[in-house]
């Protein structure tokens, strides 16, 4: 059997991606900084007839949390096949360039960037144990710099001075870990889930939860030749898939 984790996967994209995970017959660790709602969650998927999952209270912006995470699987199990960084914060919006506290974009990147290298560094040990490792770095497309220099991108005007920078940093350490694991069988990559329905923009995107979390799993089942250190959108290049840096 193999082994994964998600990140805030307590609900919508996480959720879903430890829903089709689980139906790859993989045993889920479903992180959820709340346990009482990952319980639920847990609950949901259990009512499926999904059952091979368990809750895990994981704060991404706590280190205790994530040590007492860490202690939790390695009590379960020795190997980790699948770390799917999912848990992140907007900040809210707008969040325009001079007027938005520095305070606000410390509290987005220490959720956005500094969580995802927190738990990818506790847990490493356990992803280097698997024949195949896999690391999915949930982004989103607004972290290109090079579509944002380009004014007939749809997304041109959307812009924010906390949530995007923390994207394009988060795409940035994906790169050097991809770089630093390249003569591994790691595979390690960015996912952006489209513009998608969820709690975290008001349900405004057009884009379902199943296709989305179809994305990051897909990016979790590469095949031993497949890409590394990658940029997936299809929302950003529906022709390639690989959206510009």
């Amino acid at each position: 059997m193999k082994y994964a984790l998600i990140t805030g996967a307590n609900k919508s994209i996480g959720l879903e991606t430890a829903r089709q995970l689980l139906q790859q017959g993989y045993y889920v660790y479903l992180g959820s900084r709340s346990l009482e709602n990952g319980q639920q969650a847990v609950a949901q998927l259990h009512a499926e007839g999904l059952t091979q999952v368990e809750p895990l209270q994981l704060d991404v912006a706590d280190s205790a949390s994530i040590t007492e995470a860490r202690e939790a699987v390695g009590q379960k199990t020795a190997v980790l096949d699948v770390l799917v960084n999912n848990a992140g914060i907007s900040g809210g919006m707008p969040q325009p360039t001079l007027s938005t506290s520095v305070d606000l974009i410390k509290q987005v990147f220490e959720t956005n960037v500094f969580g995802v290298i927190s738990v990818t560094q506790a847990f490493i040990d356990l992803l280097r144990q698997a024949p195949e490792p896999r690391i999915v770095n949930v982004t989103t497309g607004l972290a290109s710099l090079t579509l944002h220099h380009d004014p007939t991108w749809r997304y041109y005007n959307i812009t924010g001075a906390a949530y995007h920078p923390s994207k394009a940093a988060l795409n940035a350490y994906t790169v050097m870990l991809a770089q630093e694991l390249r003569d591994t069988p790691f595979k390690v990559n960015a996912v952006d889930p489209g513009y998608t329905a969820t709690d975290f923009n008001h349900h405004s995107g057009p884009g379902t939860v199943p296709d989305a979390a179809a994305r990051v799993v897909k990016a979790a089942l590469l095949a031993p030749d497949g890409p590394t250190g990658q940029f997936f959108s299809d929302d950003n290049a529906p022709e390639t898939g690989i959206s510009p840096w």
